[in-house]
């Protein structure tokens, strides 16, 4: 078996390495310290989005008489539409340049998040579907730029990525219901605030639109890819674990509620769990990258993360903090460990960015089947104790492919310039 070829210290995957021109453009003039405030607050718009609205889940479904089933399929639709417009990143990229394609989508976000609050049951569906489109394009792109911009600090900066994400869900989680109260308990304006950290992003970000030009000197293409059974393997890898995250996003603040917390605590809960999640994100990659054989640590991160979501539904509330700890950790791990294996599972970085691509477009399609399941499951035992197979299930066929995609082994796939 060959040696692992991919000497990147970061798990960072830039969706414009095939395009040449695009990757060799020189920064902006702008100072690096704006660049970085920029970065941090784009990335801490892309989950803000989708943590807000589980500890509101219970008010929207009293106020718009929304069944289980279908308050499952909201929170099914923005992940979907994280894999189903990822994809064209690359391509808004080549139009108009990354940094022009993230400005135009922060306002599709902050109108995405808006229209979430207005004209009804539509307003409230579809501005979740902008919003995930938003989010998907976005979070394909952001990462490229971090390595591309910062090429000299890619692991410190892999860090700052992964702690923005980690922080504005927390946020979004704990300081939802508190909005709330603000107005009277109403959601609607407590979902529409977190259109106004996008603006603010985009102001910020709006510097790095000067002094960018756009030139295309040569591209790659990538061939074999679909057909190899280890792109496959860390694929439904990517999916399985990330049906569990947005699992815990969607209905982890209704679950609580139901086991009698308040809405605040059921939010608070889920924002510390978030919150834990940056150590085992932040040490994954590193654990990962000094071994060959990553099968060990995954199946540590899964159990760690079917513990937490089974003690979040059956231990006693007193210890439901433990619980949150070890499902962040869990869950941390997973996260950055799939990352990782798109890394070390590639022989260069054009393999990297297409399994990354394949990755996240098949396996976020995936990873939106389980919070639809939640509700669907839910409405038709009205209790959560069946959710619970569920969970062991999906935590099982995540093992099973995570243990496949931990080998030794590399993806039989071939980049080459075109």
């Amino acid at each position: 078996m060959p040696p692992v070829t991919s000497t990147s210290s970061s798990v960072l995957i830039d969706a414009e390495i095939d395009d040449d021109g695009v990757q060799h453009t020189p920064p902006p003039s702008s100072s690096p310290w704006l660049l970085l405030i920029g970065l941090v607050l784009v990335g801490m718009n892309l989950r803000p989005a989708l943590s807000s609205v589980s500890p509101m889940l219970n008010q929207i479904k009293a106020t718009t008489g929304l069944s289980g089933t279908l308050a499952g399929l909201l929170t099914t639709l923005p992940v979907l539409c994280l894999g189903l417009f990822g994809p064209l990143a690359p391509a808004l990229a080549r139009r108009f340049g990354a940094e022009r394609a993230i400005a135009l989508i922060l306002i599709t976000l902050a109108l995405g998040v808006f229209l979430r609050t207005r004209f009804g049951l539509p307003g409230l569906f579809g501005g979740s579907i902008v919003a995930g489109a938003s989010i998907g394009i976005i979070g394909v792109l952001l990462p490229g730029i971090v390595k591309r911009d910062f090429p000299r600090q890619a692991s410190l900066m892999t860090g700052v990525y992964t702690m923005a994400l980690c922080l504005g869900a927390a946020l979004a989680a704990g300081a939802t219901i508190p909005i709330g109260r603000l107005f009277g308990g109403d959601w609607h304006p407590a979902l529409a605030f977190w259109a106004l950290p996008a603006l603010l992003a985009l102001a910020v970000w709006w510097p790095q639109l000067r002094g960018r030009s756009i030139s295309h000197h040569g591209q790659w293409t990538v061939s074999g890819l679909w057909r190899d059974p280890l792109a496959w393997q860390v694929t439904g890898y990517m999916g399985l674990q990330s049906s569990l995250a947005y699992i815990v996003f969607g209905w982890l603040p209704p679950m609580l509620i139901d086991r009698g917390l308040a809405p605040l605590a059921a939010g608070l809960m889920l924002s510390l769990s978030v919150m834990v999640q940056v150590l085992t994100a932040l040490a994954g990659p590193a654990l990962a990258q000094r071994s060959r054989d990553q099968r060990g640590l995954i199946a540590v991160m899964v159990m760690l993360t079917l513990a937490g979501l089974m003690g979040m539904l059956f231990a006693p509330p007193a210890s439901l903090w433990m619980w949150a700890v070890l499902l962040g950790l869990g869950q941390g791990g997973t996260f950055s460990l799939a990352l990782a294996l798109l890394v070390l599972r590639t022989p260069d970085p054009h393999v990297a960015s297409h399994l990354s691509g394949m990755a996240q477009g098949v396996g976020y399609t995936l990873a939106s089947l389980g919070p639809l399941a939640v509700g669907l499951i839910h409405d038709l035992a009205d209790s959560w104790t069946p959710v619970a197979v569920l969970f062991g299930g999906i935590a099982a066929a995540a093992l099973a492919c995570g243990l496949l995609a931990g080998r030794d082994r590399l993806v039989q796939a071939r980049a080459r310039p075109l």
